[in-house]
């Protein structure tokens, strides 16, 4: 287990959050965590999955995405799955256990710091397109051309009127993709806001994990509102036939990972699928837009 640091990153700005600002509720479901106990009541499990289960399930489960990265390989089918959602709803932690044992060559994750000037003076899926799977590639965006529908939003990095631009172009360029043969799946995870807090307490005491932290999480913190109405607003422009967002609650970690692996595995007919591994995510806490509450 890591060694705990004293020295906090941005001045403890996220204890000092959940000392003074956090909402009462919400500082008091943290205080009064138990191991093992999730704590959003809303959420439809009290307890982790044992974990037990979750590695032998996860086992299965990675040996069915091996399956499918040797069937893409071997017919030249092109995989690109959009990870995206609340910040530490999970989004890295799930990447991991997706790409942990397939072959590198041909699975690549794409996480984009900001755009350059020269990619500002862009289209805007330009950046993207050229990261696009070619055949017999998987690839997994940590964080997508979704941005601009909100975290650009939430902290003013882009117009209304270019954000209306991007909705307008959305749904054509998934639409295109899905016409030239890419396989587009998209994940949304999203997580309760005492979760998220606890999350970012426990990074901010662990130097293996505060690297994880930004400047953008802290003030995120001061903005769960205006991250709800923006992702709102960017799944009722961006929910269509051809390219539906799958959310995730991930509140328990272990769940969530297991849920997005069938998630994905559902959309790819790959050879020597296993049924009863590869089946059904879990209804419980995977939907549609519908379960964002």
């Amino acid at each position: 287990m890591a060694k705990k640091n004293t020295k906090k990153p941005f001045d403890a700005a996220i204890s000092k959050f959940f000392t003074d600002d956090a909402p009462k509720h919400i500082h008091k479901a943290i205080e009064n965590a138990k191991k093992d106990r999730t704590l959003d009541p809303a959420y439809p499990y009290s307890e982790r999955m044992d974990r037990k289960e979750y590695e032998d399930t996860l086992e299965d489960l990675q040996i069915e995405l091996v399956k499918m990265q040797s069937w893409a390989a071997a017919t030249g089918a092109r995989i690109a799955v959009v990870f995206e959602g609340r910040d530490a709803a999970g989004k890295g932690g799930t990447i991991k256990r997706f790409r942990e044992y397939m072959n590198p060559r041909n699975t690549k994750i794409v996480a984009l710091s900001k755009p350059s000037d020269t990619e500002r003076s862009e289209w805007y899926f330009q950046r993207y397109i050229k990261h696009l799977p070619s055949a017999g590639e998987v690839v997994l965006f940590d964080r997508s051309w979704y941005n601009r529908g909100v975290v650009e939003k939430v902290f003013g990095f882009c117009t209304d009127s270019q954000r209306s631009h991007f909705f307008a172009q959305v749904n054509d360029f998934e639409a295109m993709l899905k016409d030239d043969g890419i396989i587009l799946v998209k994940l949304w995870l999203t997580v309760g806001r005492a979760e998220q807090l606890r999350r970012f307490l426990d990074r901010e005491s662990d130097r293996l994990k505060q690297w994880k932290l930004s400047g953008i999480d802290v003030k995120g913190l001061y903005k769960w509102d205006e991250y709800s109405a923006a992702i709102a607003e960017t799944m009722a422009a961006s929910h269509s036939d051809h390219a539906p967002w799958h959310v995730i609650r991930s509140d328990d970690k272990r769940r969530a990972r297991i849920a997005a692996i069938r998630v994905v595995l559902g959309h790819i007919p790959y050879a020597g699928k296993e049924a009863d591994v590869a089946s059904a995510p879990d209804t419980a806490i995977t939907g549609g837009p519908e379960i964002l509450g």
